[in-house]
């Protein structure tokens, strides 16, 4: 699990089949985080722009969003309230 700011957002006109009407974010690890640079997310629960968000990353992604069959590897699962 990583958790990270939303510093932006992805419009794909083009994608996965499995990826429409989903919304990508572009999440920025924050510093004392293992991961380093920034990565794009599936949006599960409505982050927006500058909230700090928790992040499930490779097979769980898939699982907690209900998209086993989709080609992705991160997913927003939760927005931290408090650090």
């Amino acid at each position: 699990m990583v958790i990270g700011t939303v510093v932006g957002s992805i419009i794909a006109t083009r994608k996965n089949e499995r990826l429409v009407g989903q919304k990508l974010l572009i999440v920025r690890p924050l510093e004392n985080m293992e991961e380093k640079g920034e990565f794009v997310a599936i949006d599960n629960v409505g982050a927006g722009f500058g909230e700090t968000v928790l992040v499930a990353r490779g097979s769980a992604a898939r699982i907690g969003c209900d998209l086993e069959k989709a080609p992705i590897d991160a997913a927003i699962v939760g927005i931290v309230d408090e650090k």
